[in-house]
């Protein structure tokens, strides 16, 4: 089968309020795509199997992407490992199979670096999957999307008008970003955090962990560019990475963040927190022989999205 999606074709995009739903909308309708389907929580309730088959035995999309998902920050995760499992298990199987019952020929599911061993040989290949054993702090997430990925390929391998798969991205930020100080990652927790003791004088903010661990970030719209491009990719995956290949520590973050946000004081690293895996760095050497390759600074974006929240009051 050809898995080629020509301008007029019916793209469903679950999850499209988040920041990677939105940002692949926002790189379809730079594509030509107009025949976008989002429909928001209140009309479609991706945890209602019975509404999640209505839907698409009614839109019959010709692609879906699956970019809706329960996710959260370290302490989060760490915390709430029985929901991450459960919920993002719920919204998987429901969309993946759903699709699959309905004849839906194409879907990408947006999986996580987190899903890959933990302090893992570097840069992680897409065969290292399941070669060691898991951070422990986000495993209930890991797990399911492992599961997804899984439910991809066997589907995939098991119909020939099935094209399947799942894309694993490294760190990532971006417009639409969660900038709640209880479930926000670190990039948007670490810029509220700064930006309120700049703005209030503060003398000193503490950090978790040492500052020594290692993240590749990238900007949110290099993943979505990333994913419209493997819908019409001529290559058939069964999980791709998707990344920058590039990282930073933590401390080195942090100083960009203190310039960007303007404070002065003292920075104090809690050793005792958790870190989370101390690196993890992705192979991209599968998705750069199909001519994709990250084309926004990181720097850049971090001032432009802090801009754009600091606009929007959602740094308060």
């Amino acid at each position: 089968m050809s898995n080629k999606i020509i301008k007029n074709s019916k793209i469903f995009v679950a999850g499209g309020a988040g920041m990677v739903g939105s940002s692949i909308i926002r790189s379809l309708q730079s594509h030509g795509f107009e025949n976008i389907i989002a429909p928001p929580r209140d009309e479609l309730d991706l945890f209602n199997r019975h509404e999640v088959k209505e839907f698409l035995g009614e839109i019959k999309p010709d692609q879906i992407f699956l970019a809706a998902a329960r996710v959260g920050g370290i302490e989060t995760n760490s915390n709430n490992k029985h929901l991450f499992l459960y919920e993002n298990l719920l919204i998987q199987n429901n969309v993946i199979y759903e699709a699959h019952k309905a004849d839906v020929e194409n879907l990408i599911f947006l999986g996580s670096s987190c899903v890959y061993p933990n302090n893992f040989q570097t840069p992680i290949k897409e065969e290292d999957l399941m070669q060691g054993p898991l951070e422990e702090s986000n495993e209930g997430y890991s797990l399911a999307k492992i599961c997804g990925i899984k439910l991809c390929n066997f589907l995939s391998s098991t119909s020939k008008k099935r094209n399947y798969f799942s894309v694993m991205p490294c760190n990532l930020f971006g417009l639409n970003d969660n900038f709640s100080p209880k479930t926000s990652h670190v990039i948007p927790a670490l810029l509220r955090k700064f930006y309120q003791a700049s703005k209030n004088n503060i003398e000193s903010v503490e950090v978790w962990g040492t500052g020594n661990a290692r993240r590749e970030f990238m900007y949110v719209d290099d993943l979505a560019d990333a994913c419209v491009k493997l819908m019409n990719s001529e290559t058939f995956y069964n999980v791709i990475n998707v990344g920058t290949s590039k990282d930073i520590k933590i401390s080195q973050l942090v100083e960009h963040i203190t310039k960007i946000t303007g404070f002065n004081g003292k920075v104090i690293y809690d050793s005792s927190k958790k870190e989370g895996t101390m690196r993890k760095v992705l192979n991209t050497d599968k998705i750069r022989k199909i001519g994709w390759f990250p084309k926004r600074n990181f720097v850049d974006e971090l001032k432009y999205v802090y801009k754009n929240a600091e606009e929007k009051n959602l740094l308060l």
